[in-house]
């Protein structure tokens, strides 16, 4: 089976992103480029784009539901790396499935 959120990016355009300050690319081994984040407090930083009434991750490239990726994958915060670790086996989370309907997107069923 295919990932199927490597064609979606509908929770990368519905949840805020927020994560802690030390895996800012500023940070000794933070990986999180600095530049597409915004401090919320004094430790905590958020993904720049998450936090709009239509929250869309400025890392978002291309379009909800078609062909949509994480402009930094490797470089993502600890809540993207934690969102769904099991769709490439085929097991959706209810947040998963409700960021696919803000978007208009069926649920993703578990394949058999």
């Amino acid at each position: 089976m295919s990932n199927p959120c490597l064609a979606c990016g509908a929770c990368c355009a519905a949840f805020r992103v927020t994560f802690h300050y030390s895996e800012l690319d500023s940070e000794p081994g933070g990986f999180v480029p600095a530049a597409l984040a915004n401090e919320e407090t004094a430790t905590l930083w958020r993904l720049r784009g998450t936090d709009h009434a239509r929250p869309r991750c400025v890392a978002l490239v291309g379009k909800v539901g078609e062909s949509a990726r994480c402009g930094i994958y490797e470089h993502r915060p600890s809540p993207c790396r934690e969102f769904a670790p099991l769709a490439e086996v085929g097991v959706f989370s209810a947040a998963c499935n409700r960021a696919r309907s803000r978007h208009g997107l069926p649920p993703l069923e578990v394949s058999e």
